[in-house]
């Protein structure tokens, strides 16, 4: 008689993933990749942003994350207000249903208990408690894998972002920062682990060799306005760094130096027209990334990157390229200080070109240094991660924690 087979494990992934956040895909390829790995008999599909974006680029089945498809269209009218207030309560059986036809539910990194960028609290925040509510009450094991977080000033979204953290089976953090701001709000990490940000577990590509002549600089930008607590003053902190970036990339092109202007979401192309029409030159181009992977490549072929998007520092930093931080949150200065380059953060909100300029040089003067310390931090955070992918099968594939050796980090 032939043995019956087993069922494969029913894992889903979770986020606004697909919707033109690299960084964001970025972490979901990290977790695919450890899903492919340790547990290839896994069953993968996806409630997410950009369903049809997911399922060509990495193959699993997708469904869309609203049900509701002007969800993130401001609702003027009384027809999408009433459309989108009926979205959420058709959202919660939706939500229900996807969660009880799997046996766990992976939140792949992405800042999801944060607020340090404008955020609705019936929006994501709404949709991660539905989550881990849904998981709780069908005990479907739900962990929050990696994930960014910060004290939130908004007292709706701080609750609904407190008790999605309390309802998780699993968490774990991408500094210690997150894991302290989640203290601080009411939730018990007395188990809760911190580790290097996901998107350090993908593969980075080979560095270009410097040369003795000034090369390249990458200059990552984003549509910065300040974060949630920041609305009053959003049009002021944008014009602000948008001036002091401008003034930057200029004085790069008269000093001769090409600079290659990189984003790391959709909506940052409105600075780069910005930049490109205050700064005429054959020496500004711009790079078109479609993943992290793209995003590190062009890290590697230059000389020094100087970065707003917390992704794109990580691929400057993975890349093992010399980066100064446009720093907009605490979690850009902790990942600096975490691979050893803390004396290079600058204020996006208040863009000093003068100060930044001068902190470029240093970075620069220090560049041979720099990159020894990357290299080993880097080989570090390869490590760590292995640890996280370990504890991370035995919290919720205990059935074959003994099936799948932890490996050797390379």
């Amino acid at each position: 008689m032939t043995p019956a087979k087993e069922t494969p494990v029913r894992v889903g992934v979770f986020g606004l993933l697909g919707s033109g956040n690299l960084g964001n895909d970025g972490s979901l390829e990290a977790v695919l990749g450890y899903l492919r790995d340790r547990h290839p008999e896994a069953a993968v599909d996806a409630l997410c942003g950009g369903p049809q974006a997911v399922t060509a680029r990495y193959g699993i089945p997708a469904t869309r994350l609203h049900w509701y498809r002007g969800e993130y269209r401001t609702a003027s009218r009384a027809g999408a207000i009433a459309g989108k207030g009926l979205g959420k309560l058709v959202d919660a059986f939706r939500t229900a249903g996807w969660v009880r036809r799997h046996d766990v539910v992976i939140v792949p990194g992405m800042g999801v208990l944060e607020a340090t960028l404008p955020l609705r609290p019936w929006g994501f925040p709404y949709a991660l408690f539905l989550l881990c509510a849904s998981g709780r009450l069908s005990g479907t094991r739900v962990a929050l894998v990696g994930v960014g977080a910060a004290p939130i000033g908004n007292r709706a979204t701080r609750t609904l972002v407190r008790w999605s953290a309390r309802l998780a089976a699993y968490r774990s953090y991408r500094d210690s920062p997150s894991r302290d701001a989640m203290r601080a709000m009411g939730v018990d990490t007395t188990r809760d682990e911190v580790h290097p940000d996901l998107a350090f577990a993908l593969p980075a590509p080979p560095s270009s060799a410097p040369s003795d002549a000034p090369g390249p600089v990458c200059v990552g930008v984003m549509a910065f306005h300040g974060g949630d607590d920041d609305r009053a003053r959003a049009e002021e902190i944008h014009r602000r760094y948008l001036d002091g970036t401008t003034r930057f990339v200029r004085t790069l092109v008269e000093e001769g130096r090409p600079v290659r202007l990189v984003t790391g979401d959709d909506v940052d192309a409105t600075v780069v027209a910005a930049i490109l029409g205050a700064v005429d030159s054959p020496l500004v181009t711009v790079a078109e990334a479609a993943s992290l992977a793209d995003l590190m490549k062009e890290m590697a072929a230059a000389d020094s990157v100087v970065a707003t998007r917390y992704h794109n520092l990580i691929c400057a930093l993975k890349a093992g390229t010399p980066t100064l931080a446009l720093s907009y949150a605490a979690k850009s200065d902790a990942l600096m200080a975490q691979m050893g380059l803390d004396a290079y953060c600058h204020p996006a909100r208040e863009v000093d070109a003068d100060r930044l300029l001068e902190q470029f040089r240093a970075l620069e003067k220090d560049s041979a240094g720099l990159r020894r310390t990357l290299a080993d931090r880097n080989r570090d955070a390869v490590r760590r991660l292995d640890h996280q992918f370990t504890a991370l099968t035995a919290a919720l594939f205990p059935a074959t924690d003994h099936a799948h050796a932890p490996r050797e980090a390379e």
